[in-house]
């Protein structure tokens, strides 16, 4: 488990940059929060969220496959479910990715 946090920090500094944009991101859900995370979110903040695949959306596979490679490449792939291991809750049922805070809230 703490080799999946290590694996996740680490993507997410390393691969932050590299999150396409389509021209769909910052679409509205039906709830009125905002879909996908804005261009220009700092990775592992906040607004760093898909709400959509309740992920980190610098690291969401789902809506940027150019972060598959990287995944697979640090050994972090379901090959059976098509995402990361460290995003698997098919696999890893107890799995929780929490959304960061907003800034200042604790």
């Amino acid at each position: 488990m703490r080799r999946d946090i290590i694996v996740l920090l680490v993507l997410v500094g390393v691969m932050g940059f590299a999150c396409t944009k389509g021209s769909d991101k910052g679409t509205e859900n039906p709830a009125g929060s905002a879909a996908h995370a804005p261009a220009s979110a700092t990775p592992g903040s906040y607004e760093d969220w898909c709400q959509e695949h309740q992920v980190p959306e610098s690291l969401c596979t789902k809506c940027n496959p150019s972060l598959v490679a990287a995944f697979q490449a640090s050994d972090d792939w379901c090959k059976e479910h098509g995402l990361p291991e460290s995003q698997c809750r098919a696999c890893n049922p107890s799995l929780q990715i929490v959304r960061p805070s907003k800034s200042g809230e604790k």
